[in-house]
């Protein structure tokens, strides 16, 4: 028998054992709580009794209470399965899965289901491959869905690196390894059967080798009803999953198709609020509905919480709290067939969240396979810091840029121009067509009229182009933001109100060899260097990361006049070409709809 087969069976001769009076006692019973029942969706008074890593009972538990057992009393307190957040990126918190954990844990978060295809744009596999072994070495469990697609896009962006089919091989078959994460090579379902077709071939044969080997593989389906809608299901393999759903209308639609729809609600992304309505006033079954994350901010991380925080704001639209906390546990340990998480029973993993406010999500303590683990918001574990290799800290690779580079040109004095429009909390994006004053054939920005030069850089040494649009919707009334974070590919993208400041801005990104920077007058006021693939940082704790995002925020706000709700997320989904309408690449203004560029200037 394998050594970890025959660790599991060890462990439930011992659980047999305990419980008819042949191995002693609980190590660990919590006395007196109301149970949360993710099954029957019920609460009612009990204990829970925990031996080893596993629980041995839910109900009267005082027989297993011996001299040796530690017994927390819980009375008055909800007693509840550990949470899962089923969709999420460590890239986009900028911080390690260390650091992220550690800020994660004391919410109540004892399960993540991550996607690098952040880090796998930029690294590729070996990228990736670094991420997964930070994870190895955590208490809470860590489990990543993998791209079996980079760039997501091919022919309309550039990455740093490729992934396909003959990749899935090595990567699915890693222990910490889900699935295929989020298929958002196949989003825009008709533009690439009709202009990409051979990209469909290379995903199913993906998805076919994951099914064969029990992965699950995760969708990524904005705005598709219909016929599209059933090809990108059958493309994922029948069953998947969507957390771009934005409408009470995708929702039904979905769920009645047996998707589980994660429901996002993360720092920029906000769509539960909308979904949910989908059971508050239609009544459908929420056993699909899940709630996801997604992408979050440290600072949110660290004030607001995690999927507590999710879960507390899906109360408050109206959802019993109980089928809240199904949302976040049964559900999701449904979906992904997970046999030993998601619910208070017999022989699972004590993976526990105490909660002392239900309405509130107040998380009291939290325990991680029997070990309490926080208690009151603070962790109690040691967990070192994780160091990254170099190899993963030199990915911007091209040389500083010139202001004439930044520029955007026309010909006469007027020019009518394409701009994207900022749609806040949104990863969606709008179109316009607006006219600008064209200065020595340089059109110029109009930050009174909200509306800025867009551009994209390569970073990855690979083609050296310059995308360039316009924006609307930023909010800045000075100065200049560049960022190596722009999804997915993650070249350098920009936005100011002058092109001087943005070229400064971009330099700055290209010395700190990736990360955040904001120029004023052509001076720095403020950056925050990521040189893990120029997303993340292993020099800064969570809470000194969070601090420092919130200083940029800070920034941003009083020394640029920016007002849009964390700026740096929202430019970063700017080059998103997955999602509509309008989005801007290395190669330019894209038309996420049609998968084509189109020109800036119109005349």
């Amino acid at each position: 028998m394998e050594p970890t087969r025959l660790k599991e069976a060890l462990e439930y001769r011992r659980l047999i054992d305990t419980l008819l009076d042949r191995g002693g006692y609980a190590d660990l019973v919590l006395s007196g709580g109301f149970i949360i029942n993710v099954i029957t969706r019920e609460i009612y008074q009990g204990d829970v009794a925990v031996k080893g890593e596993r629980i041995l009972m839910v109900g009267d538990c005082s027989d297993l209470i011996g001299p040796d057992t530690v017994v927390e009393r819980v009375a008055g307190q909800f007693i509840s399965p550990g949470f899962i957040d089923s969709h999420m990126h460590f890239e986009s918190a900028m911080l390690t899965v260390t650091e992220f954990s550690k800020l994660s844990i004391p919410t109540g978060t004892t399960t993540l289901i991550a996607d690098p295809h952040e880090i796998g744009n930029v690294l590729g596999v070996p990228g990736i491959r670094a991420m997964i072994d930070e994870a190895k070495s955590l208490p809470n469990r860590v489990l990543y869905t993998v791209p079996c697609l980079t760039p997501d896009a091919p022919g309309l962006e550039t990455a740093g690196a490729e992934i396909n089919s003959k990749d899935m091989k090595e990567l699915l078959n890693d222990p910490y390894v889900q699935g295929i994460g989020e298929i958002q090579g196949f989003s825009n379902v008709m533009p690439v059967f009709n202009h990409a077709s051979p990209l469909i071939d290379d995903l199913i044969a993906s998805v076919v080798y994951a099914k064969s080997i029990g992965k699950t593989v995760e969708g990524n389906a904005p705005g598709l009803f219909g016929k599209e809608l059933a090809a990108h299901i059958i493309g994922g393999g029948t069953h998947v999953s969507c957390h771009e759903t934005t409408t009470k209308e995708e929702m039904m639609e979905k769920l009645r198709y047996g998707v589980s729809v994660f429901i996002r609600e993360g720092s920029s992304q906000r769509n539960m609020a909308e979904c949910i309505r989908a059971i508050t006033e239609e009544g459908v079954d929420s056993r699909r509905a899940i709630l996801v994350s997604d992408d979050m901010v440290p600072e949110d991380l660290l004030k607001l919480g995690h999927m507590n925080d999710i879960v507390r704001r899906t109360i408050a639209q109206g959802i019993d709290p109980v089928e809240a906390i199904q949302m976040v546990t049964i559900n999701p340990a449904t979906h992904f067939g997970f046999g030993d998480i998601g619910v208070l029973a017999p022989g699972k993993r004590a993976d526990i969240a105490v909660i002392s406010d239900l309405r509130q999500m107040t998380i009291d303590s939290v325990y991680l396979g029997g070990v309490k683990a926080a208690a009151r918001g603070e962790l109690l574990l040691d967990i070192p810091a994780y160091t990254y290799p170099a190899s993963v800290k030199s990915s911007v690779k091209r040389s500083p840029v010139t202001v004439k580079d930044m520029y955007i040109e026309a010909k006469g004095t007027q020019a009518k121009v394409r701009a994207l429009e900022v749609i806040p909390d949104q990863n969606l994006t709008g179109a316009l067509e607006v006219a600008l004053t064209v200065k020595d054939g340089i059109v110029q920005p109009d930050p009174a009229s909200d509306i800025l030069p867009l551009l994209v850089v390569e970073r990855h040494g690979r083609s050296g182009r310059i995308g360039r649009t316009f924006v609307r919707g930023m909010k800045l009334r000075e100065g200049a933001i560049a960022q190596s974070i722009a999804h997915d590919t993650h070249n350098i993208i920009v936005t100011g109100t002058n092109y001087e400041d943005m070229k400064v801005a971009v330099n700055r990104v290209i010395a700190m060899n990736g990360g955040i920077c904001m120029i004023k007058d052509g001076k720095v006021i403020g950056d925050l260097p990521l040189r893990i693939g120029g997303l993340m940082s292993d020099e800064l704790t969570g809470k000194e990361m969070s601090a420092a995002v919130a200083e940029l925020h800070r920034q941003a706000k009083e020394e640029l006049g920016c007002t849009l709700h964390v700026p740096f997320m929202h430019l970063s989904f700017l080059s998103l070409v997955t999602s509509p309408k309008w989005k801007i690449t290395d190669l330019g203004l894209i038309d996420a709809e049609k998968f084509e560029k189109l020109p800036t200037i119109l005349q």
